[in-house]
């Protein structure tokens, strides 16, 4: 565990994913969190204790009921389980369930993708039980020991999800924070049930609200299969960040498939939307943009001048995408972003091929309205670059300063691009 550990916090630093800190439930300052809010809950009588009885996997070490074995035995790894019958605690989570319902029901945001929402209320048409929240230490010697029994460990899931907010310390200082409830919970589509009822039932037991907003993600598949060492197809993400960049990845994983949804990898699409989107399209609109610029005005972005009609297409296409982009961040459609924006990439594209820039310096007339094409095309590309920024921190921080703009793109945010003109005429364009 502490080798893989580390392992995920070495990637996420290679995928340029930054975080505020990384804890784990083996640390003390979890594990105090877990221990007051379960002696908080024992105190106003939302844990008893009582008999439960069920098939248990051993291996696995998890009960399940008659209903859920797989020819007798246990349904994830085939072997054979224990009927089993002893006391734990349970957590009166069927006490919330009317309420969870007319959250989810009445909420059209709590759960997405909006497909996942009717997989949980069908959970929830079954009267709810209490969930069993404890393990005899005879039986599991692992586990934060129960702060009002310590013949019992905490099991699985009251001491995980509480590690959400156990960062943050005492009950009282999330309160304060401001932290707490957070915009998106990010989860796989497997556990979506878990953290929708589970964790919400369990925020709302100790007075605080449940996330904004549960997202499940899907599943990625390699040429149509699911990852496995035996049929040697796991994609290595270090291996892909050397071969193809970080950007150039982190694009393909949000662009090639909506968020939310299983998708599929393939070498040769990846390679497909390296040469289409970002070479020929994005790359081309900077390069041919910056050495115009250098070629007629010395790499000095120049002051815009003659208006044409095709100039009010570009600005509007840009404020129209500007707004859509907005929009789709509430829903982490990420694909549907990335359409959006690639639509400025090729509108922009269409304007220099309209107007024609070679074609304008070859007259004094001509050259008034070159100033004006060649402005408005860097600062669609300035536009461009903020929009970027989030999925491509790397190649847009490039393009900034090829442009000439040294201010970080996290300086200028979302606000710069509300009106058209940010970009700074009679700067010095860079080479890449």
């Amino acid at each position: 565990v502490d080798k893989l550990h580390q392992r995920f916090k070495e990637l996420w630093v290679r995928f340029n994913i930054s975080n505020d800190d990384f804890i784990r439930t083996t640390e003390a300052r979890h594990k105090a969190l877990v221990c007051d809010i379960l002696q908080q809950l024992h105190d106003k009588g939302e844990i008893y204790k009582d008999s439960y009885e069920g098939w248990y996997c051993t291996p696995c070490e998890r009960f399940w009921t008659e209903k859920d074995l797989a020819e007798g035995n246990c349904p994830d790894c085939q072997r054979i389980v224990d009927n089993i019958k002893e006391y734990n605690y349970f957590f009166r989570m069927g006490k919330y369930q009317h309420w969870l319902v007319e959250r989810i029901k009445n909420d059209p945001h709590f759960i997405l993708p909006a497909s996942r929402k009717n997989e949980v209320l069908g959970f929830l048409e079954k009267p709810l039980e209490d969930l069993c929240i404890s393990r005899p230490k005879s039986r599991l010697a692992w586990g934060i020991p129960l702060p009002f029994d310590e013949d019992y460990v905490t099991y699985v899931w009251f001491d995980a999800l509480i590690n959400y907010i156990s960062i943050h310390g005492s009950l009282d200082d999330i309160k304060a924070s401001g932290f707490w409830p957070a915009d998106h919970n990010m989860v796989g589509k497997d556990i979506l049930t878990t953290h929708a009822v589970y964790w919400s039932t369990m925020l709302k037991a100790i007075g605080l609200e449940p996330p904004k907003n549960i997202f499940a993600h899907g599943w990625w598949t390699v040429n149509g299969q699911k990852m496995s060492k035996s049929l040697q197809n796991v994609v290595e993400p270090n291996k892909l960040i050397d071969q193809f960049g970080v950007d150039v990845i982190r694009y393909f994983l949000l662009r090639e498939v909506p968020f939310g949804q299983d998708g599929d990898f393939s070498h040769k699409a990846l390679i497909g939307r390296l040469n289409s989107d970002l070479a020929n399209n994005l790359g081309n609109l900077l390069n041919r943009t910056v050495n115009m610029i250098k070629k007629y005005f010395g790499g000095v972005i120049p002051a815009p001048a003659t208006e044409g009609p095709e100039d009010n297409l570009l600005t509007e296409k840009a404020g129209e995408v500007v707004s859509e982009v907005r929009k789709l961040y509430n829903e982490l459609a990420y694909n549907k972003i990335l359409q959006k924006i690639w639509e400025l990439v090729d509108t922009t594209n269409q304007f220099i091929d309209k107007t024609g820039p070679w074609n304008l310096a070859k007259t004094d007339e001509g050259k008034e309205r070159l100033k004006t094409v060649m402005y408005n095309s860097a600062e669609s590309l300035r536009v461009l670059g903020i929009l970027l920024n989030p999925f491509m921190p790397q190649s847009t921080e490039s393009l900034m300063k090829q442009l000439g703009i040294e201010t970080a793109i996290e300086e200028q945010g979302m606000g710069s691009i509300n009106d058209w003109g940010g970009l700074k005429s009679g700067i010095q364009t860079q080479k890449a």
